[in-house]
């Protein structure tokens, strides 16, 4: 997209939102996010805006869409490209629109782990026509049609494996997006007037893929108490995402001007949530969240 400078974007993410701008050679600055529903936070990406800014990278946290209204305004007022780390949001919509409709590019992961997967890889959807032939050889190790390198590019290609399981999950991603939803609800509904937890909040006029169930405490203490105990149970737990990838950036921390971030990311926990998981074992990990909760309180 020949962007240069500097690209706003956030920290809580996974480290590949950040390590994609540092690789291309330029900087992100760290907008802290909203503590509700975990997503940047646009009110305050206008005091970051330099005249070195070129773009805002946002990310659709546990397949929440951030506020694209907003975030669309604030990239026209100030002439900047939007682009969407929408690893989480496959089947997601927004006032009945994809969530594709937003920005101008979104990405999509196929990761084995997400809603629908090809095993490994992911997509870009755009509008700009002008990408497309940029884009295949980007991933084609910058060949040019005739066989001239005209880019700094890569192998990133899809193999006809990852295609084949692809076109597999494909015949099963809507009545799999349904299970989620359900388990996501069952969730929810379970653990919605625990009062040791907060839960992440959602909106009437998004479609939700039920790709993620987060749950928050209020100290990093907490969490790890809670991570240890349904280990014990066997419930695989993860602390996603932590920690912030401000944290871990290669030339200095930058967590103190993201404090959001920074509470969120202690006390995060992502519980359990897959397409074959059953409903009764979504009922037993809220009864022993709330057991242990009492059990917590009475030492």
């Amino acid at each position: 997209m020949d962007l240069k400078g500097e690209i706003i974007t956030t920290p809580f993410t996974f480290a590949s939102s950040t390590l994609a701008i540092e690789n291309c050679n330029l900087k992100p600055i760290f907008c802290d996010i909203d503590p509700n529903n975990y997503t940047i936070d646009v009110t305050k990406i206008e005091e970051l805006i330099t005249p070195n800014t070129s773009a805002i990278l946002a990310v659709h946290v546990f397949g929440n869409p951030c506020d694209v209204y907003a975030i669309d305004a604030i990239a026209k007022k100030h002439k900047l490209k939007v682009i969407y780390d929408a690893a989480h949001a496959f089947g997601v919509e927004i006032d009945g629109k994809g969530i594709a409709e937003f920005g101008d590019v979104s990405m999509f992961s196929l990761h084995a782990t997400k809603v629908f997967n090809s095993i490994e890889g992911g997509i870009l959807a755009f509008r700009n026509r002008e990408l497309v032939n940029k884009l295949g050889s980007l991933k084609n190790f910058g060949l040019s049609g005739d066989g001239e390198v005209i880019f700094q590019g890569t192998n990133a290609k899809m193999n006809e494996f990852q295609a084949a399981m692809g076109l597999c999950n494909l015949k099963t991603v809507n009545s799999d997006l349904e299970k989620r939803r359900t388990l996501y609800k069952e969730y929810e509904n379970g653990l919605k007037d625990v009062s040791f937890i907060q839960l992440m909040e959602t909106y009437e006029d998004v479609k939700y893929n039920g790709s993620y169930f987060p749950i928050r405490f209020s100290s990093i203490e907490l969490r790890d108490h809670f991570f240890g105990v349904l280990k014990k149970y066997n419930v695989m737990s993860r602390k996603y995402f932590y920690p912030l990838t401000n944290e871990f950036t290669f030339d200095k921390n930058l967590s103190s001007k993201t404090p959001i971030s920074k509470h969120i990311s202690n006390g995060i926990l992502a519980l359990p949530l897959y397409t074959d998981l059953s409903v009764e074992t979504v009922r037993k990990i809220v009864e022993i969240i709330i057991y242990e909760g009492d059990c917590y309180k009475n030492v």
